[in-house]
């Protein structure tokens, strides 16, 4: 046997060939995205959907409220910037603890 022969060159070039026909393929039928798109269009001529009272007040509330506060944002900010922002430590580890406590307790009822 010689070093550098490869003996399955016909199981290569057929490699190669289903390569190259899908390559041929995937462009002729474009990008799967492309095929959610299409197919998103032809659903929007399909059936109607309604949207309950309930879920379009869940949208109402997201818009108006923020999940974060603002003025505690800047306030961290303004403190980091100072130099005077401290972590506790202590604090974060409890929090983080009892957050895994619940976590894991209600996932082993379940």
């Amino acid at each position: 046997m010689k070093v550098g022969i490869n003996n399955n060159v016909e199981m290569l070039a057929g490699k190669l060939q289903q390569g190259a026909a899908q390559s041929a393929q995937q462009k002729q039928t474009g990008t799967a995205a492309e095929a959610v798109q299409a197919s998103g269009r032809t659903a929007q001529a399909g059936v109607p959907v309604t949207v309950s009272k309930s879920v379009r007040s869940l949208d109402q509330g997201s818009k108006t409220s923020a999940d974060i506060d603002l003025a505690k944002v800047q306030a961290m900010r303004e403190a980091i910037a100072n130099g005077s922002f401290s972590v506790n430590a202590g604090a974060i580890a409890d929090k983080l603890l009892a957050d895994a406590g619940m976590f894991l307790g209600t996932a082993a009822r379940t």
